[in-house]
Order: structure tokens, then C-alpha cells, then sequence
């Protein structure tokens, strides 16, 4: 299966890949964390929702804090 939308077009806003893994995985968490708490039903994966926020230019490596702190 290809990427969809292509990686060219997400490296437009984080030109690291392993960055790209990390900003995806962590908007990824937090759409699926604020689905869970509101009850909401995704149409999509959260992990293709947040690929589709990276492709949309709404999230780049300076707007989001990919440090994963401990929840206690």
C-alpha cells in the first residue's frame, strides 16, 4: 500500500522522516485521546487523520512537543 498523501508532499513541512514518525505518532495519540474522552467516533484512523493535519500544513516539527511525558 502507498502513502497517501505522498511523502514528498509531507517533507514539504518536516524534512526528517524519524521527526515525521514522531509528530504523526503524537498528533495521533492526542486525536485519539479527545475522541475517547468526548465519546466521539472517528471516521478515519487517528493516525491517518494526523497524516492529513502534516499534509494540510497544520502541524510541522515546530508546533508540536513530541516529548511523551508520563501520565500518572
Amino acid at each position: 500500500m502507498m502513502l497517501y498523501p505522498a511523502m514528498n508532499k509531507l517533507s514539504e513541512y518536516i524534512p526528517n522522516r524519524y521527526l515525521m514518525v514522531n509528530v504523526v505518532a503524537r498528533r495521533a495519540r492526542q486525536i485519539a485521546q479527545d475522541a475517547e474522552a468526548t465519546s466521539e467516533h472517528l471516521s478515519e484512523k487517528p493516525v491517518t487523520i494526523a497524516i492529513h493535519e502534516v499534509a494540510d500544513g497544520k502541524f510541522d516539527a515546530s508546533t508540536i512537543d513530541t516529548v511523551i511525558e508520563d501520565e500518572d
